[in-house]
């Protein structure tokens, strides 16, 4: 095994994960063209009541999982998210909250929400101009409101982080949002390489070599300090990390006993799907992932942790040498192991190698070539 491995807290991911999202809702007000859970106007009665949720919270809290967000959606379409939220203040959770923007985002929610306990909100910035942010969007408006929102939430003195899907509609905007992004004063960018499921499709999606070149970006804007980064299903921006400073996976451990570094201090985390993170439906289906819709169990039939630890689809993902092609391969599998969500889309395989990564590890011999699409 991979000495690198030994870094990884491989006990702590196997007995509960790093962050917990809730998706606490599907009705949202926006029409968001990518929109992975496919949101509509209206609440799904199959979503968890509150009772429901509030056994979800307490689980959550009991288990100390280190990071919990609620997702949607959007959670202000709950009329009893105050009290949740409240509860997770109460049960000492260290929580945030995705809320869509739309009028329902009023400084008189936003303050009740702060005063109930969020002391984070992120909010959703996908691209530079109006133009381009609400086209993905779906209604005119909503950027300028975006922009509303920013200034409101941090007058409220509530932390911010911005989400950006990005996708062929923004590949030449990295720059542009990054320099709008930092005027916000945020602590952290999380940048989500879309992947086709829901109403997303591949056509939306970048490239292999188009998503080396994002992420190159990304790194080049990281070093510059404005903020932190981190991607979701985008994984190998770790490898890029890596490559980059020049650390090879198997000399991480000791290159951070002798130079601490915070990004490469996440690197060595590893979380990725169901290996330190843990989606849980507005049903209760729990999933790897948002974007990775197979479920290992309900909460309404199982406790969250026995779905997690024990679920054959979560102990397997886990497994970094069960991967399968060039990512079962690659020197870089324990920290990275690709996108299962993008195999799954794309190859209907949960292990498969990830198509939209362009490095072709060492073992392989160059036998595959790298993949354009």
């Amino acid at each position: 095994m991979d000495p690198a491995f030994s870094l990884l807290p491989k006990n702590l991911y196997a007995d509960r994960p790093y962050i917990a999202i809730w998706e606490v809702t599907r009705a949202c007000d926006l029409a968001c063209v990518h929109c992975r859970a496919d949101a509509q106007g209206r609440r799904d009665p199959g979503e968890l009541d509150t009772e429901q949720a509030l056994r979800l919270i307490h689980q959550l809290a009991d288990w100390k999982v280190p990071l919990f967000v609620m997702t949607g959606g959007d959670p202000l379409k709950r009329s009893d998210l105050m009290a949740l939220v409240r509860e997770c203040s109460r049960r000492g959770l260290n929580f945030a909250l995705a809320p869509s923007v739309t009028p329902l985002m009023t400084v008189e929610n936003l303050r009740k929400l702060r005063d109930a306990g969020v002391h984070r909100i992120s909010l959703s910035l996908d691209g530079a101009d109006p133009y381009t942010h609400d086209n993905f969007r779906g209604v005119p408006g909503t950027f300028d409101r975006l922009i509303q929102a920013v200034e409101r939430i941090r007058q409220l003195g509530i932390h911010l982080q911005i989400n950006t899907t990005m996708s062929r509609h923004n590949r030449d905007q990295v720059w542009d949002m990054a320099r709008l992004i930092k005027t916000f004063g945020v602590d952290l960018w999380s940048v989500f390489f879309l992947v086709p499921t829901g109403r997303a499709h591949q056509e939306q999606a970048l490239t292999a070599v188009e998503t080396e070149e994002v992420l190159n970006q990304l790194f080049e804007v990281l070093e510059l300090g404005w903020f932190d980064i981190k991607t979701t299903e985008a994984h190998h921006f770790r490898r890029i990390i890596l490559q980059r400073y020049g650390v090879k996976p198997d000399e991480l451990p000791s290159y951070l006993s002798q130079h601490p570094n915070p990004v490469l201090a996440r690197v060595a985390r590893g979380v990725s799907d169901a290996r330190g993170f843990v989606f849980v439906s507005h049903t209760g289906e729990v999933c790897p992932s948002g974007f990775l819709p197979v479920s290992g169990g309900n909460i309404k039939d199982a406790p969250l942790a026995e779905i997690y630890r024990t679920s054959p689809l979560f102990t397997r993902l886990r497994d970094a040498d069960s991967l399968q092609g060039k990512c079962g391969r690659c020197e870089y599998r324990y920290f990275c192991g690709g996108s299962r969500a993008r195999a799954y889309a794309l190859a209907g395989n949960v292990m498969a190698a990830d198509p939209y990564c362009i490095y072709q590890p060492p073992a392989s011999g160059m036998t595959e070539p790298a993949s354009r699409n």
